[in-house]
């Protein structure tokens, strides 16, 4: 129990009896309201939601079961304790089966009463950590992010506490995991969402134009600086700017960088007079900062400055159980989009989509899957419509495995550790017993699917195979 009181409403129209049952809770952490007919009490909790309710069923105005009804039907969040009179066991059936959390049944002990509001307030809060737990701990999906694993759960509540502050955020991930996805839910979950973010993507924008898309210029400042222009630096003021692949800037602009950094003031290209700004910084990287540092191609203390809060983003083989999640959700959209009946995936093409490693993370995977929309019509994505990328290439175990053993079998005339052939007498004989090696594959494989009825996955596990390869020789077979 909480050290703070709970708001309890009882709803009785017995004057004396709610006396009696306030007395009960006199010393108990309550604030008790009584209120005397159905509709006063239905208007008092749409006012004001309190933590219980203990509701006679016998009211002036309406029927208490109406009440509960109403209660339940609206999606109140409060228990509701339901008071019968003796004997009417049915009724409280009734009020149990109508949403009713507990019943007390006339004439009852201040024992009984405190007892079953401790219940069913206990109850209460531990479905209000639970549906917390699912909200804030277990969730699906977050700011665009979509993926329930443990380590996007770990990224999401990184997330929301680096939103909290000013401090500057490093993200590291390898391309596609979602970067600056990662730098857009900073920013609208932070005090300077009513501000823009400005991203720069040190990358994709020439060296020689990098500083004047920072900081701007002033006319006059280069050939082709014919007016004035503001750069990042003054349209992200009061909001954040997002520096993509920090890690691909030219050096000289690092330390005007760690100045504007420090300082939080910069002066134009060409210009004579500093600006001062208020800016938060989220920058990104798909590099690993200690080995630029070491390579002396990333500033040290430019990587210090920059690095106060760090956020991991896992590539995709990392949180094998997201795949499908994702996969479902692109799907959907992208058949939406294209106008077409996709609705699923069937076994088999779940199956190789779990088995690929992904190497491109998300972005694979929206191309693999945009590509299989676009090129094919039906209600079920299949494998023959996937990339020969995610057939071939799934986290699949060589076939050499399967050699190796086949190797290992003893064969007639032959030891098991020896090169001695066969008599010459038996040579005929062991040319009609032994066949290629591909047909007995084949025929291998076949056998093993017919016999798990068609289930391409168990019959993989049972060739200790991974099912991408029977995929790949099917096709192969069929071709």
């Amino acid at each position: 129990m909480r050290s703070l009181e709970y708001k309890i409403l009882l709803v009785e129209d017995t004057v004396a009896l709610a006396r009696t049952y306030k007395g009960f809770l006199r010393d108990e952490p309550y604030i008790v309201q009584h209120l005397e007919k159905g509709g006063e009490a239905l208007e008092a909790i749409g006012n004001e939601l309190p933590d219980a309710v203990v509701l006679d069923l016998r009211l002036p105005d309406m029927n208490g079961m109406e009440v509960l009804e109403k209660l339940t039907a609206s999606g109140v969040a409060c228990p509701v304790i339901v008071i019968t009179a003796h004997g009417s066991m049915r009724t409280a059936v009734e009020a149990m089966q109508a949403g009713a959390s507990d019943f007390l049944v006339k004439p009852f002990s201040a024992d009984r009463l405190k007892v079953t509001l401790k219940n069913v307030l206990e109850k209460q809060q531990l479905i209000r950590t639970v549906e917390t737990y699912r909200d804030r701990i277990d969730r699906r999906a977050f700011e665009g992010f979509v993926g329930s694993s443990l380590a996007m759960q770990a990224v999401y509540r990184a997330i929301e506490s680096a939103a909290a502050s000013d401090a500057t955020v490093f993200v590291t991930g390898e391309s596609g995991t979602g970067k600056e996805l990662c730098a857009q839910a900073i920013h609208r979950l932070s005090k300077r969402r009513a501000k823009a973010l400005v991203p720069i993507n040190c990358a994709a924008i020439p060296k020689d134009l990098m500083e004047s898309e920072i900081f701007g210029h002033v006319k006059g400042a280069f050939t082709g600086a014919h007016l004035d222009r503001e750069g990042a630096a003054s349209l992200a003021d009061g909001g954040t700017m997002f520096l993509d692949e920090i890690c691909e800037m030219d050096m000289a602009l690092q330390s005007k960088l760690l100045r504007f950094i420090q300082s939080g003031s910069f002066t134009k290209v060409g210009g004579a007079r500093p600006v001062e700004v208020d800016i938060r910084f989220v920058c990104a990287t798909n590099r690993d900062p200690f080995k630029e540092v070491a390579a002396g191609r990333f500033r040290e203390d430019l990587y210090y400055r920059l690095h106060v809060v760090p956020i991991r983003l896992p590539p995709l083989r990392e949180r094998a159980e997201d795949v499908l999640e994702i996969a479902d959700i692109l799907l959907k959209n992208y058949a939406e989009r294209e106008g077409k009946a996709f609705c699923g995936f069937d076994d088999e093409a779940r199956a190789l989509i779990t088995a690929h490693s992904w190497p491109g993370n998300v972005r694979e995977l929206q191309n693999a899957l945009r590509q299989a929309v676009v090129l094919h019509q039906g209600e079920q994505l299949s494998p023959e419509m996937l990339p020969d990328s995610v057939v071939q290439n799934g986290n699949r175990r060589s076939f050499e495995d399967s050699e190796a053993t086949v190797q290992e079998m003893p064969v007639p005339g032959v030891s098991n550790g020896g090169n001695a052939m066969p008599p010459e007498s038996d040579l005929g004989t062991l040319a009609q017993t032994i066949r290629p090696l591909d047909e007995v594959e084949r025929e291998t494989i076949e056998r093993a699917i017919n016999l798990c009825g068609g289930d391409v996955r168990t019959a993989s596990v049972l060739l200790g195979i991974a099912p991408a390869t029977i995929y790949r020789k099917r096709k192969a077979w069929n071709s």
